[in-house]
């Protein structure tokens, strides 16, 4: 029978444990606006949780024409 030649550490044992059991996360559709999130957290795009606001979102205003045009 094989028997190794030296004893592996705990470090390197842990290590190759770690890498068995890895998977891609399940992902679902938020409810509310339709992007994948993790299951159990709140949306990171809509912000909402279980029907509720949660997380308070900074929206991005858009530039009217006439801020574009003194740029340009």
């Amino acid at each position: 029978m094989a028997v190794p030649k030296k004893r592996r550490s705990k470090s390197k044992k842990r290590i190759k444990k770690a890498y068995f059991k890895i998977e891609a996360p399940n992902l679902q559709a938020c409810p509310e606006c339709g992007s994948l999130i993790v299951p159990h957290r709140a949306c990171p795009d809509c912000g909402k949780y279980k029907g509720r606001q949660v997380i308070a979102l900074k929206i991005k205003e858009k530039e009217t024409e006439t801020e574009k045009q003194k740029k340009g």
